[in-house]
């Protein structure tokens, strides 16, 4: 197998790996097609199949666990980066959120890369076809009922919470109420959370996407693109693996490897800044500076409550809580989006000098916050047991401005890549957070159908309770303590600086990139049901 051949190779069997590999592989003209994958085939891992088990999995071999860098604006602490080691990529580990996300957010990407196949009109066509919606009445111009990805929500699997009424009435109580589709492009509101759980199970992407045509090598380190120049036009023509295996493609070489590895083996490829490459003795293939750039990741902190009335079956933990439904999927069923004030976010992006353009999009009614409650949640850290006396609210901003890096430790693929997420970075982030940490403390805390789920926060020692009047200084001291990602990194190979609007590498023919590093912009959802349809137009690119 030193110098196997195939049409396509693709590196990286995530979830645009796979959907990629099985189209290919089905279409007419039956192309050979080889999917790399650094972790194993875990389809019949125990964490794996079900919902039940879908917070542990994430601890486990099947996590790379990526450390960042010491994060300036959180106090110098490291943050976990989560992403999938397994073929399948982060459906093997996510929590399973379908959440498309914001119209705006889609067409704010086509518009910056000039091509409507991005808007969110152009992405429909592939959200349709990705999906088996749990609802028959729903809208079929918005929905589809024969895909591959079949949905459900705490209703449609009998979860009926007891909190769930309460919880809704909370919310509207600060002026968030009930909307019926928030997977129809304006999600602003609160609405039931749409689960990729299959009554239940996980839906792998290597499974729902069938990889039976496929040459599929699982625990198989690609170490670099190897790219020749003839007559001056550089051709990417073949991987070379860990363990120096050459696997040549007669067609295209594709990156699916994620918004962590993509980058480095671009690197790795000698694609990116000289700067970069120097330092590590890479020769410069082309100089695509932004490679590695660009990362933007949703960010999120989250709070503890003890309950009013403990021991009414309110919680997870209390044994009353036992309705054999529950296993079916996370405990918790609203999901509320919600923008932030005008004036206040255009003072915080005139101290950020936004550029106009940026600012008059940022502007314009965007989903910046998304709040939840999860009918879970203990009254320390390290969590040790959960008695179910106690919930957890968190608080989630989706279209921040902060920017991070990937770069490279070393020219040995097998070493972790380096990860700045630089969060919390801009004055943006900094009041988009406070209003959405304010919101929640009105609340539980102000409001009398707040008070009675919760009796008071628990908070850290030096740490003050949320209220809608917390100054400044203690909103953003919370965030320093606490603040994490919400596994949702993109932006390192991005589209319009390190590919073109049809995933080509810029200056190399035969390569392309097609998973969450091309997205230039933030999008206001749950990232997989995005890179599903992503995998779907890049398939149908590849094949025109």
């Amino acid at each position: 197998m030193q110098h196997q051949v195939a049409d396509y190779i693709i590196v990286g069997g995530g979830i645009s790996g796979c959907v990629v590999a099985s189209r290919l592989s089905k279409h007419k003209s039956k192309p050979s097609v080889v999917l790399i994958e650094a972790g194993p085939d875990a389809a019949r891992h125990p964490l794996v199949s079900y919902a039940s088990t879908a917070q542990r999995v994430r601890n486990s071999e099947l996590n790379w666990n990526f450390p960042s860098t010491k994060q300036q604006h959180l106090d110098g602490r490291i943050c976990q980066n989560a992403a999938g080691k397994a073929l399948g990529g982060s459906s093997a580990i996510n929590t399973g959120g379908w959440i498309r996300g914001d119209a705006k957010d889609y067409d704010y990407w086509a518009k910056i890369v000039n091509n409507p196949r991005w808007s969110y009109s152009g992405f429909l066509p592939y959200f349709i076809k990705t999906e088996h919606h749990h609802d028959p009445s729903a809208d079929p111009t918005q929905h589809g009922f024969k895909g591959p990805i079949h949905t459900q929500t705490a209703l449609t699997t009998g979860r009926h919470y007891p909190l769930r009424e309460p919880a809704k009435v909370a919310f509207a109580a600060i002026g968030i109420n009930e909307i019926r589709d928030a997977n129809s492009g304006s999600p602003q509101g609160l609405a039931q959370c749409t689960e990729a759980w299959n009554n239940g199970k996980r839906q792998l992407a290597s499974e729902v996407y069938p990889l039976d045509s496929v040459n599929v090598l699982t625990e198989t380190m690609v170490e670099r693109v190897l790219i020749e120049d003839k007559d001056g036009e550089k051709i990417a023509v073949a991987v070379q693996l860990a363990d120096g295996r050459i696997l040549q493609a007669s067609r295209e070489v594709i990156l699916c490897a994620g918004a962590y590895r993509t980058p480095q083996v671009l690197l790795l490829s000698g694609i990116g800044s000289n700067e970069e490459l120097t330092k590590h003795g890479i020769q410069q293939v082309i100089d695509l500076p932004d490679v590695g750039k660009n990362l933007h990741d949703h960010f999120a902190v989250s709070q503890y409550w003890k309950l009013h009335a403990p021991g009414g079956g309110l919680a997870f933990g209390d044994p009353k809580f036992n309705t054999p439904a529950y296993s079916l999927g996370l405990p918790f069923d609203w999901v509320a989006t919600e923008t932030v004030p005008a004036v206040g976010l255009k003072d915080a992006l005139l101290v950020d000098a936004q550029h106009a353009d940026d600012m008059d999009m940022q502007l314009n009614q965007r989903s910046h916050l998304e709040l939840y409650l999860v009918y879970a949640g203990a009254s320390a850290k390290p969590v040790v047991t959960l008695d179910g006396s106690h919930v957890m609210t968190s608080v989630v901003m989706l279209l921040p401005t902060s920017r991070g890096q990937v770069t490279i430790s070393s020219t040995n693929p097998n070493d972790n890549p380096v990860i700045d997420n630089n969060y919390y970075a801009t004055e943006h982030d900094r009041y988009v957070m406070r209003i959405g940490l304010k919101k929640i403390g009105k609340m539980l805390h102000e409001t009398r159908e707040g008070q009675e789920i919760v009796a008071n926060e628990v908070v850290a020692e030096g740490l003050e309770p949320l209220t809608s009047t917390l100054s400044d200084a203690n909103l953003d001291a919370r965030v320093r303590f606490s603040g994490n990602t919400l596994y949702h990194p993109a932006g390192t190979a991005s589209m319009g600086k390190v590919v073109d609007s049809e995933l080509r590498v810029r200056g190399i023919s035969r390569l392309r990139v097609a998973d969450a590093s091309v997205l230039p912009v933030p999008i206001a959802s749950h990232y997989q049901a995005c890179i599903f349809a992503l995998g779907e137009q890049a398939a149908d690119l590849l094949l025109t």
